[in-house]
């Protein structure tokens, strides 16, 4: 489907779209810890590193791992300095972690050049880890540029806004001229921050708040009387499983063994339990070979459970006690250390499993 400008109606239905948003925002705007206070000059880096925090997560899921980003490294050059390690440790759990390289590599390229984010859209593309959303919304919230940053919120906004009956996957270049139509030039940054939080707790996926929305009375699907039903949804992607085992060797005094992924990849570089490839048919008896030492290992009756984009992955947990010295590629991890250690949402429940089994 194409967009249609004449969706729009005449410039004043534009024009009270965005007035109708912005008034809502000056009266209900969010109080979020990344976010520059009414009057204040948002700080760039602040700001980039909110959105990337924010892929694919919640404003309150991401909120504790901007705090910790800030006090660690408070200005983009104290963030291009720290280690590889670093980073990816401070950014365990969020998942998608070719985002914390591309988040310290980007770093590193605002370093080189004295500090500066780049204000234009196409400027900022170019850096590593910023696409196209990323891109617009530094350019409108850190710069005050008159662009359109599209995310999950806004897209299902405009899709309600004008009826866009098609999943969004199919509806991407209507929903992006939608955007660029609305986009005001006047406080852009508001106006996108306005429809992300109108997006986040009022036009919601399911039971959207229509009656405390501004925009109910220009919505087409609210007009319509089922305004859930936008956009349509896509058919569910049938996800295959796979299977492995990981083992959790520790010493009397608790430490366990660990070792790191590879630096590309699934989950990279962030700190695991030693154990066997994930695979569709499972380690089967071979399940000693991803062993990290010889030891009497005991199987933990509950398994451990993860849903990955592409695949659903089930862990065997093994347990011994061992007192060898670490082999190569591991390294201990005492029990305090844990939530500091850089471990993936799936290894800290195995950790968990297996502590909770000692």
């Amino acid at each position: 489907m194409s967009f249609n400008v004449s969706l729009l109606g005449a410039e004043a239905k534009r024009n009270e779209i965005v007035a109708r948003t912005l008034n809502w925002w000056d009266r209900n705007r969010r109080d979020l810890a990344w976010r520059a206070a009414p009057g204040e000059t948002p700080d760039p880096y602040r700001v980039w590193l909110s959105e990337v925090l924010l892929q694919q997560t919640t404003a309150q899921a991401a909120t504790p791992y901007f705090q910790a980003f800030v006090a660690k490294w408070p200005a983009v050059e104290d963030l291009a300095a720290a280690s590889h390690e670093a980073v990816i440790s401070a950014f365990a759990g969020l998942g998608y972690y070719s985002r914390a390289r591309n988040l310290h590599a980007c770093a590193k390229e605002i370093a080189q050049r004295g500090g500066r984010f780049p204000s234009q859209e196409a400027e900022l593309r170019t850096l590593p880890g910023v696409g196209a959303y990323t891109a617009a919304a530094i350019a409108a919230i850190a710069f005050g540029r008159r662009a359109a940053p599209v995310d999950g919120n806004i897209k299902r906004i405009l899709s309600r806004l004008y009826a866009l009956k098609d999943p969004i996957t199919q509806a991407r270049s209507a929903i992006a001229a939608a955007a660029g139509a609305l986009a005001p030039s006047n406080r852009p940054g508001d106006f996108a921050q306005a429809l992300m939080d109108i997006g986040a707790t009022i036009c919601r996926p399911r039971t959207p708040d229509c009656p405390a929305c501004p925009l109910s009375e220009v919505c087409a699907a609210v007009w319509s009387g089922v305004p859930e039903a936008y956009p349509g949804r896509a058919a569910a992607k049938v996800r295959s499983l796979r299977k492995g085992a990981v083992f959790f060797a520790h010493r009397a005094d608790g430490a366990f063994l660990a070792r790191r992924r590879p630096p590309r990849g699934l989950l990279a570089s962030t700190v695991e339990l030693p154990g066997t490839p994930w695979t569709s048919k499972g380690p089967g008896g071979a399940w000693r070979d991803g062993a990290p030492v010889a030891a009497r290992w005991r199987k933990l009756p509950e398994t451990v459970e993860q849903v990955f984009t592409h695949f659903a992955l089930t862990l065997t947990v093994y347990a011994a006690a061992v007192k060898d010295a670490a082999p190569d590629g591991c390294f201990w991890v005492s029990p305090d250390g844990v939530g500091e250690a850089g471990f993936s949402n799936v290894m800290r429940k195995a950790v968990a499993r297996a502590v909770g089994r000692q």
